[in-house]
């Protein structure tokens, strides 16, 4: 179904409607500190311009194949020249030009693969009337050949109540803001928003979007359990991966796909940016790539929280762990087994610690990740997780699964776990390595 729904985004239409931005990376070496201040003095050896805020969705949903249309406003400036040239670099049109605003501008100084300073310019007053009404008249235009209309407001003063008002309505449009509630009479599809800034709660009739950089995106709909994808890659190098979620999600709803596999798909896309430096774009062969990776492990509180909507919709949670080092038959045919007790399988993966514990340390073979991984390639197992402790106590009692499995022989009372997993109401059961 996801691959699927991204091989059908170049045949969409998208509107992008917005603050535009440019997005400078200064870079250089740092070799001495200033005398004015205690800062770094850099010696910028190379810049780098790339199309920032809605400029940047339109960048994305461009790289992702799709027709885009970018309505937003520029100055008539060396700033707004540089941000035209970037977005042609993507094959989007540049944003209406006008000499009574500046354009906006966050310039940031790279040392050492490291951001030491960032400085903006900006003009957040309203957008003057003459372009306002411009910037109207190309929505009504363009808003019957979309198939997604979406809205990129900072409060930057290009969404203004006029605006607004001519974006309310539309069959499919999905509202990035800084302030949802601001878009609650515009009967958006959805509304994304970033996890300090969700004021529409989540019995409003929209699907809404919390997105939080490292701990992935949690969805909201009425009368559902929330959704969460998985966390976020925790590698954030450049900028723009909120763009980049904004143009999936988008693209993904307007080919049918419902919110929570959207968000999936979205979060898939933000990962592969915010591993990349500077302002960087995911185009369909990067999202698709991304999508065949190994599931990661997850942190034990974002596991809890899949686990819980799990058992909201009446699935059975089965628990195994071990090290699972040089993964063998043997492994195999026990997690299939254990998989046959309920309907989703969660494993815990020793760490490198609890696992040198274990066993004598030069007999560790693989990481923890890389166990992981292997792990994440089975098709019985559903969720995998790092066991830090030298037993799996702390998980259960988090967790709380309905059956605990280990491979072995032996009568299950025998196993050190087995009186703390029914005094939290679950059942143990042994499976034989084969």
């Amino acid at each position: 179904m996801t691959e699927e729904t991204v091989r059908r985004f170049p045949g969409l239409t998208a509107v992008v409607v917005g603050d535009v931005m440019l997005d400078s990376w200064l870079q250089g070496q740092a070799s001495r500190m200033a005398q004015e201040a205690p800062v770094p003095v850099v010696s910028v050896e190379q810049i780098e311009d790339a199309p920032g805020g809605a400029a940047n969705t339109a960048a994305n949903l461009a790289a992702l194949g799709a027709r885009v249309h970018l309505l937003g406003v520029a100055g008539a400036d060396p700033a707004g020249t540089a941000l035209i040239g970037a977005l042609l670099r993507h094959e989007v049109d540049g944003p209406i030009v006008t000499r009574s605003r500046r354009t906006a501008v966050k310039r940031r100084v790279m040392s050492g693969g490291q951001i030491v300073a960032r400085y903006d310019e900006e003009d957040r007053s309203p957008i003057p009337a003459q372009v306002e009404q411009e910037l109207i008249a190309q929505i009504r235009e363009l808003a019957d050949v979309a198939h997604v209309v979406i809205v990129c407001d900072s409060g930057a003063g290009v969404c203004t109540e006029e605006v607004r008002r001519a974006l309310s309505g539309l069959p499919m449009l999905v509202v990035d803001a800084y302030d949802p509630e601001l878009w609650r009479d515009a009967g958006p599809a959805a509304v994304l928003a970033r996890h300090d800034a969700c004021d529409l709660l989540p019995d409003d009739c929209a699907p809404i979007v919390v997105t939080d950089e490292g701990d992935g995106a949690v969805v909201h709909r009425e009368g559902r359990p929330p959704h969460r994808t998985r966390p976020g890659s925790g590698d954030l190098v450049g900028a723009g991966a909120g763009d980049t979620f904004t143009a999936v999600f988008s693209l993904a709803l307007a080919a049918g796909a419902d919110p929570a596999t959207a968000a999936d798909l979205a979060q898939a896309g933000a990962d592969v940016v915010s591993r990349r430096p500077g302002t960087a774009v995911c185009d369909a062969a990067d999202l698709l790539a991304e999508l065949g990776r190994p599931r990661p492990a997850m942190p034990a509180k974002v596991l809890a929280e899949r686990v819980a909507v799990e058992r909201e919709q009446g699935r059975r949670i089965v628990f195994t762990d071990g090290c699972f080092d040089i993964l063998h038959p043997g492994h195999v045919t026990c997690l299939e087994q254990a998989r046959r007790f309920g309907d989703v399988l969660v494993v815990g993966v020793r760490d490198d610690r609890s696992a040198a514990r274990r066993k004598a340390p030069d007999r560790l073979v693989n990481s923890a990740e890389d166990r992981a991984a292997v792990l994440a390639g089975l098709g019985s197992v559903d969720y995998i997780t790092l066991i830090e402790d030298d037993t799996p106590a702390s998980l259960l009692k988090l967790i709380r699964p309905d059956v605990y499995v280990k491979g072995g022989v032996g009568h299950p009372d025998l196993l050190p776990e087995a009186r703390l997993v029914r005094e939290l109401g679950g059942e143990v059961r042994v499976v034989e390595r084969r």
